[in-house]
């Protein structure tokens, strides 16, 4: 069952999207629903997408898609919360890890240059990168710029930034960071072949990479791309 606030601003979001196509920021929806804080809209978006009203998009700056409406028995009463009914405590929600808001932007670390052709050094260094939230999902990313045109026909292109999850474990077709035998890095799709390591580029020009599995270590998978014009 929702709390009066969570339908009024699944409500809230549901109009805006269908008079204009778009999410309201998250500052509408405070001054929507009278909080005096955007913190408020956080927990509430939490819980919306906690109990499957709500999801957020990739690769959109406002990332927010209504999956199903509540039904009338689900909404709140609109006086106070009885007992039999208790109201969200507060203490607890703010105990969960919130994500971030759509239209935030999060600083990630700028790891360098990775080989979208041959593999080349994944250079090392300490700057960092401002990126959309909302092209980021939950974990730990980093960022590294794109050499080479081996994955254009998956749409990665030179001197994009490919935003990475971390993770040391992919899946058939994933496009993951491969670290070859430690020292040289490359974006390509994973594959297995048999006892065998595929690494296939997105593009006919180039041939796809066979190793052995001890010769791989996984560094992240593809979560999103920034470029810049």
């Amino acid at each position: 069952m929702l709390t009066r606030k969570q339908h009024e601003l699944i409500c809230f979001i549901s109009d805006r999207l269908t008079e204009t196509g778009v999410s309201p920021s998250f500052e509408e929806m405070k001054e929507a629903l009278d909080l005096k804080s955007k913190s408020g809209v956080h927990r509430l978006i939490s819980a919306l997408e906690e109990r499957g009203f709500i999801r957020r998009l990739p690769n959109r700056a406002r990332a927010l898609e209504v999956i199903k409406m509540p039904e009338r028995a689900d909404a709140a009463p609109s006086a106070p919360v009885t007992p039999q009914v208790p109201a969200a405590n507060p203490a607890t929600e703010l105990s969960r890890p919130l994500p971030p808001a759509a239209n935030d932007v999060l600083e990630i670390p700028l790891h360098g240059r990775i080989a979208a052709g041959l593999p080349i050094e994944a250079i090392e260094s300490h700057n960092m990168l401002s990126v959309p939230a909302a092209l980021l999902g939950t974990g730990e990313h980093y960022a590294l710029e794109v050499s080479g045109d081996s994955m254009v026909e998956a749409g990665i292109l030179d001197g994009d930034y490919a935003l990475i999850r971390r993770t040391d474990v992919a899946r058939d077709g994933e496009i993951v960071v491969a670290l070859i035998e430690d020292h040289e890095a490359t974006l390509k799709y994973f594959r297995r072949e048999g006892a065998m390591v595929r690494l296939d580029p997105a593009n006919r020009a180039y041939d796809p990479q066979r190793y052995s599995p001890d010769q791989i270590r996984i560094q992240g998978r593809l979560a999103g791309l920034l470029r810049r014009y």
